[in-house]
């Protein structure tokens, strides 16, 4: 049978039907006050029939006073339990899981839309100082705020499970505040929530342990980690294998590995000749981590062509491909490569020729394509950007971002 479309039976028994998945992507496409819009659910509607055995979410937040982006979703309570049932139901009737990316943002959220920050420790970022409204560093949070930080963790993914999506991801990379409780750079505590590793750790270990008693043995819970920070003094390759060994002895059914923060972007940055010469990042690490886990990994960035994700399952390296940019151009992507009808995915986005927009197009363009999906439209691989970059600004200034109600 192709290495693709072999089933794959997860740790806490639940199958995923082939080893396509989708990836999380920013999505920008809640409410103003951060309910799932009709066009973010009709976006997974397509989704639903690309031929995945998994999607997964863009980042869902865990409490409102927390937003990394002005339309998050945000999932605290039930009150929007309706909307969420039918985000959830977009799979029914298909051999795709569908799956909730949970975060929190910490000191990597926008000031605009928070009135303070809160973080493992008083530490902001190194570019573009990024703080609360109020001109402060993050706030270090305290060992009560840090424990309701777990909690929400856990209450998110309860209310989840009871709407019916297939399982949950932790964010754990890209800076976000489990990344950021791993990194000794950006959490210098000296409690036992900071300092060693196994303290630093112990955050994301908590919020594992608290969303499995909540959820049950049966409902799959992953993670997205970072293989490393690629920072000075930041999480290192060598941390990130002793964090895979912790979470596999907990249990976690999905590790996904990824790569760097918005301070080092490695996950998008130009990649080095041995990453091009084998289309996708981070497979140096994944091969090492195949050697000290059992636990199934998935790896996404850079997968472009049908041949390489094949060979890279076949290889036993990794069990799941992670793909994400090209699932907004080609919403039909896995039936196109199980059935081999397309052999190549390339998302070569349109520019505007001015460095300081086209260094976020690479955001926008893709959540253009994303809204265009929700809308009932098809894809449009030359979307105009400064058609983009416009419609884009002036929606901020509607205060839109994406949507509205």
């Amino acid at each position: 049978m192709d290495s693709l479309q072999t089933p794959l039976t997860l740790p806490n028994g639940s199958v995923l039907s082939n080893r396509i998945a989708k990836s999380a992507m920013s999505e920008n496409l809640s409410t103003k006050d951060h309910k799932p819009t009709p066009v973010l659910i009709g976006a997974y509607r397509k989704w639903a029939s690309s031929g995945a055995g998994l999607l997964i979410t863009g980042n869902v937040m865990v409490d409102v006073k927390a937003i990394g982006e002005p339309r998050n979703v945000v999932v605290e309570d039930r009150s929007n339990m309706a909307l969420l049932k039918e985000w959830a139901a977009t799979t029914d009737g298909t051999d795709t899981q569908l799956w909730v990316q949970v975060n929190h943002p910490g000191r990597q959220a926008m000031e605009q839309v928070n009135k303070t920050l809160k973080a493992p420790s008083a530490v902001p970022l190194k570019t573009s100082g990024r703080k609360d409204a109020t001109g402060k560093i993050p706030e270090a949070m305290t060992e009560a705020e840090i424990l309701h930080a777990i909690d929400a963790f856990g209450n998110t993914a309860l209310i989840l499970k009871e709407a019916g999506f297939a399982g949950v991801q932790i964010h754990g990379a890209h800076g976000y505040l489990v990344s950021q409780f791993l990194s000794p750079d950006a959490n210098v505590r000296t409690d036992r929530w900071g300092g060693s590793l196994e303290n630093r750790a112990r955050f994301v270990v908590e919020i594992y342990r608290k969303m499995r008693a909540l959820v049950g043995a049966d409902f799959p819970i992953g993670i997205k980690l970072n293989s490393a920070d690629f920072q000075k003094g930041g999480f290192s390759e060598e941390e990130s294998m002793e964090v895979v060994k912790i979470l596999s002895r907990e249990g976690i059914d999905l590790i996904e590995i990824s790569g760097g923060t918005y301070e080092a972007p490695a996950m998008m940055g130009k990649r080095k000749a041995s990453t091009v010469k084998r289309e996708v990042y981070f497979m140096e690490y994944i091969e090492k981590a195949r050697k000290i886990t059992d636990t199934p990994l998935m790896l996404t960035g850079g997968f472009r062509t049908a041949s390489v994700m094949r060979d890279a399952v076949a290889s036993d390296q990794l069990d799941v491909v992670g793909v994400a940019r090209p699932f907004t151009v080609y919403p039909n992507i896995g039936h196109e490569i199980l059935g081999g009808s397309r052999t190549s995915f390339p998302t070569d986005i349109q520019k505007t020729g001015v460095k300081g927009i086209d260094g976020f197009m690479g955001l926008i363009w893709y959540e253009a394509q994303i809204k265009r999906l929700g809308q009932g439209k098809e894809p449009d691989p030359k979307l105009n950007a400064w058609l983009v970059f416009i419609n884009y600004v002036w929606l901020i200034l509607l205060g839109k971002f994406g949507g509205g109600k």
